[in-house]
């Protein structure tokens, strides 16, 4: 037997018994969507690769492996078993990793693979802190069935004709929680079942706010909206502040779709719709209607709010095309320049991507996320998934995140040393004087985006 065949007769076995380790037990539906098998045909590596015995080194604030008495993940399961391979965890502080990397890139030694953050891209190209996995297509099958509905994502990232940044899953989309039971006490419409029906728009969504502010019980204060608001109310529109095209960076602040949005931050803020404050679940209250964060926050919500029957939709659609432009992650891990162990980063990658697509693992995933204090229903479970689905949304990924401080820093706090994007996010949103209207704040902003996409464009 050959080495591709042993291969596969491996990987068919290691899914086999994790897949019996993990899964034979579970009795909750599969997610409606149906995702390829892995089978010879996509497993083959076209490339003869024997990685057996050979250790990544994982730069990084969090480790791959797991902590004593903790089961190992799939995909680390599947790179020990089938590749025979290991990852070695080099624990870095969170706030000092990016110095760490350099310094161990520059003086030689052994770094393989980092954690994707949005800083990664393009700023991490800029700075020459990683190598392109293109090299190791073949051996991720990047063009085959299991990556089937990334192919979009990965482009997304390509820079100057190559990938540092390939995406195995998307992750904590931004969403808008809400209490069925208040919607229903309010006389509103479902937002969910708006959505399911193609009439989830910005116009629903504004409507709906009034009429719950307009409400209000004597004597009390109600708001339409609170939390993360304004990266993804923008992204909505499908619009980014920077446009990238896979060559070239362009500042897109003139856009008309950027201006919409912003100027109905404004609108919100003025008329006290939208109330600042951050909180990490749906408020408990009954005062606010809706609550803009990450679909990180929804376990949560459901443990504070129980009886409320919590749901959660994507941000409303806004756009001709009628389609639904979403905020999210991206999970990814990067290949650190003068790495010599690229065959086996991609073998890991292309074991990550296995463990977030197989029907077995995912049902393992959404069990777990149906467990304990802070869980997420069936439903809801499910309804993620579809926010998270490239055949149901379209991720927007706004490059001006990742291009440093003046494009991406909180500083203090105030509008003099915040970046750009975080400017854009909440001055109009928080009524912030130093810019009371969109066209200030574009006139503001717009030199600097023209000066920091210029490093790019070189």
């Amino acid at each position: 037997m050959d080495r591709s065949k042993k291969y596969i007769a491996g990987l068919s076995a290691a899914l086999l018994m994790l897949s019996c380790g993990v899964s034979c037990s579970e009795k909750a539906e599969e997610p409606v969507e149906e995702i390829p098998e892995v089978t010879e045909e996509t497993t083959e590596a076209k490339r003869d690769i024997d990685i057996n015995g050979q250790t990544i080194v994982w730069l990084a604030d969090y480790d791959l492996n797991p902590s004593a008495g903790a089961e190992r993940s799939v995909a680390l399961s599947l790179f020990e078993e089938v590749y025979g391979a290991k990852v070695k965890f080099v624990p870095v502080d969170s706030s000092g990793k990016y110095d760490k990397l350099v310094s161990m890139v520059n003086s030689g030694e052994d770094v393989d693979m980092f954690p994707y953050e949005p800083e990664a891209f393009p700023s991490g190209m800029l700075n020459n802190l990683y190598e392109p996995l293109d090299p190791y297509f073949d051996i991720m099958e990047t063009d085959g069935e299991l990556w089937k509905g990334m192919t979009s994502v990965i482009d997304s990232f390509a820079y100057n004709g190559q990938h540092f940044v390939v995406p195995y899953a998307l992750k904590d989309v931004q969403i808008l929680t809400y209490s069925r039971q208040l919607v229903k006490d309010n006389g509103l419409d479902d937002p969910y079942e708006l959505y399911k029906a193609g009439k989830w728009d910005w116009a629903a969504f504004t409507a709906m706010m009034d009429k719950f502010v307009a409400s209000a019980p004597e004597g009390t204060t109600r708001y339409g909206i609170k939390g993360s608001f304004g990266q993804a109310l923008r992204q909505s529109t499908g619009s980014t502040a920077v446009k990238y095209d896979g060559t070239k960076f362009e500042n897109n602040l003139n856009d008309p779709m950027i201006e919409k949005a912003e100027n109905l931050m404004k609108d919100l803020s003025a008329r006290r719709i939208y109330v600042p404050g951050y909180d990490i679940s749906y408020p408990s209250d009954n005062s606010t209607l809706f609550f803009a964060m990450g679909s990180w926050t929804l376990g949560a919500s459901n443990a504070k709010n129980q009886g409320k029957d919590i749901m959660a939709v994507p941000f409303p659609n806004e756009t001709a095309d009628n389609n639904f432009y979403v905020t999210c992650g991206v999970d990814a891990k990067m290949l650190v320049r003068n790495s010599t162990k690229g065959e086996a980063v991609a073998a890991y990658l292309k074991c990550e991507r296995i463990a977030q697509t197989q029907p077995q693992y995912r049902s393992e995933a959404k069990n777990k996320a149906m467990q304990g204090r802070e869980f997420v229903s069936e439903e809801q479970y499910n309804a993620l998934r579809n926010y998270m689905d490239t055949a149901s949304v379209k991720p927007v990924f706004d490059f001006g995140y990742g291009m440093g401080g003046k494009m991406y820093g909180e500083g203090d706090y105030t509008f003099a040393t915040r970046g750009v994007m975080n400017k854009l996010d909440s001055t109009l949103l928080d009524g912030d004087p130093a810019a009371d209207s969109w066209a200030a704040l574009r006139d503001h902003c717009s030199g600097i985006v023209d000066s920091e996409i210029a490093l790019y464009n070189k």
